[in-house]
């Protein structure tokens, strides 16, 4: 087995010269000890090709720089919910979420609390070093009482609350079986510091349960102080607020045997409620009269207006012909009512970003959604709207095209002004060439077979939208 750490970090130099074997911590700083003793108790259990470590926000963030072990950058304070995607996906891996005080008691306390509530066998480390570190010094949930920070100049103030002390919150839970509290500014605490973790790893690699080892660790730099007074000031201050030693061992015998999760295409179709039934293909090509490789669209209006249905419609007309689609949902407080609009993208291989800032299409069903974005629409685009409801629709850039069909009307005329969505998606076939007719309509049929009497009217609105742009073009 190769060591844990890389040989050379690309970090530094592009790891070339004397600084690809530097660590970019500060001297003094706890973070590196907290690495050294997690690669030596990963290479000591030989579970180098098992493990995952995830690294969130902050000082932590650049783990994957060093060790040669599977890694994941998560978002700040996310690192637990990462962890458990990862443990679940693969139970014989073994993850480390790795964080500190700013990351997983601030941001981050939802996440470690419910993952350590569950229980699931995870190995967590969280450096407490009193202090945001990376991000500017701020005062941090573990930050002492009147201590100075770039947010508390004056101290720590009774308003702010008392410093969060969590080895005796995570214990006090009923999933983690292991909890322990240890320091870095001796050699005596440096050996416990590295049993603490090995065996909190070890823990996990037998399928017993989730440790947390929280590492009292020095910030010289925002202490303002050299590394043997940070080691002081570690002893003298904070071991009086955050006493070290185990909060919890209660270790079970090895439970934790669950199968791997089945990637196979049919289960998860199953799963999900999708089809592995043959879905005939109208395209004979992309539709590249709109975009060689990619084509935005942004559907928008009240809660209920069915923006959210047309947008997944449109993405399950275009993987039904083979291509690529996303569709990204955003919707108001309130389920009718409020704003709701969605992005889609139909990509001939592969959607890179589902956002659609820069449309190609916008449909629009109400007139703040035109307003907010027909203006995005890029040059040579298309913009559709419910002239019902909408009666000044504006100016938009030059180049652009704009239907104004009456979808309220049309949907009412024929019974139910649920199906304005579908007299959209029908002028949309009309006005752009997205997709031939039968490709929407078989996307229609399909979402509607738990439904099968609602077919003909969908096909009628369908048609009518069709008709309404074929009405305005002649």
């Amino acid at each position: 087995m190769s060591s844990v750490f890389y040989d050379r970090f690309e970090r530094h130099s592009n790891a070339e010269g004397l600084k690809a074997h530097a660590t970019h911590y500060c001297p003094g700083c706890g973070h590196g000890l907290a690495h050294k003793y997690l690669a030596e108790a990963i290479e000591e259990l030989g579970i180098q090709d098992r493990v995952v470590a995830v690294s969130p926000v902050g000082c932590s963030v650049f783990l994957y720089y060093y060790f040669d072990v599977g890694n994941t950058q998560a978002a700040h304070g996310r690192a637990p919910a990462v962890a458990l995607g990862h443990k679940m996906a693969n139970p014989d891996s073994v993850v480390v979420s790795y964080q500190g005080d700013g990351d997983l008691a601030s941001i981050g306390l939802a996440e470690i609390v419910s993952a350590a509530q569950m229980g699931i066998p995870l190995t967590v480390i969280f450096v407490n070093n009193a202090i945001y570190g990376m991000t500017g010094g701020q005062m941090a949930p573990t930050s002492l009482m009147g201590q100075k920070t770039a947010t508390s100049p004056h101290g720590r103030a009774v308003m702010a609350g008392q410093p969060m002390k969590m080895a005796e919150l995570i214990s006090g839970l009923d999933g983690p079986v292991y909890v322990e509290r240890v320091a870095l500014f001796d050699a005596k605490n440096r050996n416990r510091a590295k049993k603490a973790i090995k065996k909190a790893l070890q823990i996990q690699a037998e399928g017993r349960g989730l440790a947390f080892v929280e590492v009292l660790a020095e910030c010289p730099t925002h202490l303002k102080m050299n590394p043997e007074e940070a080691e002081a000031w570690v002893r003298e201050k904070m071991l009086p607020v955050f006493p070290l030693g185990v909060k919890k061992d209660s270790v079970p015998e090895p439970w934790f045997k669950p199968q791997a999760p089945s990637f196979d295409p049919e289960k998860v179709m199953q799963l999900v409620g999708g089809s592995s039934d043959h879905t005939e293909r109208h395209c004979t090509t992309f539709p590249t009269h709109l975009d060689l490789h990619d084509v935005s669209l942004k559907l928008a209006g009240s809660g209920g207006d069915g923006a959210q249905t047309a947008a997944m419609l449109i993405a399950h007309a275009g993987i039904n012909e083979g291509f690529d689609a996303t569709h990204i949902p955003s919707y108001g407080p309130e389920s009718r009512g409020g704003t709701s609009y969605a992005d889609v993208h139909v990509a001939k291989e592969e959607v890179h970003n589902p956002a659609a800032p820069k449309p190609h299409i916008v449909i629009a069903f109400n007139s703040p959604s035109l307003v907010k974005f027909g203006p995005t629409v890029r040059p040579g685009g298309t913009i559709l709207y419910d002239s019902s409801v909408v009666k000044n629709p504006g100016k938009f850039l030059e180049g652009v095209k704009v239907y104004g069909v009456p979808m309220t009307e049309i949907a009412v005329d024929l019974g139910k002004a649920m199906v304005k969505n579908i007299v959209a998606l029908g002028a949309l076939q009309a006005a752009t060439g997205l997709f031939p007719k039968e490709t929407f309509l078989a996307a229609i049929r399909k979402a509607l077979k738990e439904k099968c009497a609602m077919i003909p009217l969908n096909e009628q609105a369908f048609a009518w939208g069709v008709k309404a742009v074929e009405t305005l073009s002649s």
